[in-house]
């Protein structure tokens, strides 16, 4: 009898670790409360380099792909490369969030998350269909300076319904498909910025491995923006992120090297935004595209209206 009352006595337990015939999720909860109050945070260089690369590649590179390949390779009545670019970055980038997520010094909504990424995905691949589509008929005299119904190709089609299918995948390509793409993306990197306060000066410093990365994220969210005609959605989120710097230093807490350069790559992305802006302030044409008080024209329909007839000149020479 006594040698079992000896086998069943345990060692005092350290602080936070699981009490025999306790909750497990009490133990994991007081270790997450500690991990958030002292777990110092490096610069995720790694994931925010595939980051960026798979953003200018797998984004920014897919029109420009189906464009520069052969049409041959790719058919009209097939998937272009772009599609496939498309497709990589529909898998890549929610893989890349969740893997910031998880780096976070702090314990963050996952619930929020995951359902974030739900409805990025759906967002992403609705887009896919509809910019596939858009960019193909590029090939066939599209213009994307102009709207739908003025378009050349599109004017003229009979019955005039069929006018009103091909507004209707504008609709899912430009407005639900951004708005379930850019909704959520714009969510997970705020919950992520949310995590990236420290109470160590010494921690709120970017490395040199941060600033150059700066530049590029900075002109790849420049592109997101105007492409994809969110500004209103960037801009709320901007805000946000100043308010919350704001009332995090009211506690004594500064951003790590990860919030800084996020923070920092936003900074920019308004300043190039501005500049785009004044730069084709003068447009006529652009203007008439898109009349209302926030006037910012995307790239796209930039290119088509003053690259690409360059571009066309160039082959035939």
């Amino acid at each position: 009898m006594q040698g079992s009352a000896r086998r069943r006595q345990f060692p005092p337990a350290a602080p936070g670790s699981q009490q025999p015939g306790g909750s497990f999720y009490q133990g994991r909860h007081g270790s997450a409360k500690n991990e958030d109050t002292f777990k110092t945070s490096q610069f995720h260089f790694d994931l925010w380099f595939y980051f960026t690369l798979q953003n200018w590649v797998l984004d920014f590179g897919r029109p420009i792909a189906m464009i520069i390949l052969p049409l041959e390779w790719f058919p009209l009545n097939k998937p272009s490369a772009g599609d496939y670019f498309h497709m990589a970055y529909n898998v890549i980038t929610p893989f890349l969030l969740l893997k910031l997520i998880e780096r976070s010094p702090k314990t963050l909504p996952r619930s929020v998350v995951y359902v974030s990424i739900i409805v990025f995905v759906m967002g992403a691949s609705i887009h896919l269909v509809g910019d596939s589509v858009n960019h193909r008929l590029i090939f066939s005299g599209y213009q994307h300076h102009l709207s739908v119904r003025e378009n050349p190709i599109i004017k003229n089609l009979k019955p005039e319904t069929l006018i009103d299918s091909f507004e209707l995948l504008y609709y899912y390509d430009e407005y639900l498909g951004h708005s379930m793409w850019y909704i959520p993306f714009f969510l997970i990197l705020f919950i992520y910025f949310t995590g990236c306060f420290t109470p160590i000066q010494e921690e709120s410093r970017m490395p040199l491995a941060a600033l150059l990365l700066t530049g590029p994220s900075s002109l790849y969210y420049w592109y997101l923006v105007t492409e994809g005609q969110i500004f209103i959605l960037y801009i709320f989120t901007f805000f946000a992120m100043m308010a919350l710097v704001m009332h995090q230093k009211r506690k004594g807490l500064v951003l790590d090297s990860n919030g800084l350069f996020l923070f920092y790559s936003f900074i920019i992305t308004l300043v190039l935004i501005g500049a785009w802006v004044v730069w084709l302030w003068n447009d006529k044409i652009l203007r008439k595209k898109y009349p209302g008080v926030i006037y910012i024209p995307e790239p796209w329909a930039f290119y088509t209206l003053h690259l690409s007839n360059l571009h066309s000149a160039k082959e035939g020479f």
